[in-house]
């Protein structure tokens, strides 16, 4: 059972990413797919490590996915993300997906929260170093 709303938190990080959740995405309650949602916030994640990693990452964990509220067929999906550590080859990324609801006022909502973490990699697939930051 998903928890009551928390009082508007504020969203932290950068938007990498935005999408509309389509029917097609739905599961049998007619709420879209965990696993669709955890794509997208990989997605955002991934496009937040590649920039600064400057080149190909490839997603190793994931940590602490937390659901607060289910996705309904077309809300707007924005992916906040946020770097949290970085490795000698890793980096992990905050991820926090909110939904704008349509049919309620606009108020953004947070639905999931979970810490992504890649590796940086070569172009033969072999572990590199993440470059300092600029």
């Amino acid at each position: 059972m998903a928890e009551a709303p928390q009082e508007f938190p504020e969203r932290t990080g950068r938007l990498s990413i935005r999408t509309v959740a389509m029917p097609a995405d739905t599961n049998p309650h007619g709420h879209i797919f965990g696993g669709w949602l955890m794509s997208q916030m990989d997605l955002a994640g991934g496009m937040h490590a590649v920039q600064r990693a400057r080149g190909r990452v490839v997603t190793v964990a994931v940590e602490a996915m937390e659901f607060h509220q289910p996705v309904e067929v077309g809300d707007e999906v924005s992916c906040y993300t946020e770097v949290v550590r970085i490795g000698r080859t890793s980096i992990a990324i905050r991820v926090e997906a909110w939904v704008r609801r349509q049919c309620l006022d606009n108020t953004p909502l947070r639905v999931t929260t979970a810490t992504f973490t890649y590796v940086a990699v070569s172009p033969e697939g072999g572990k590199r170093p993440v470059p300092p930051e600029e």
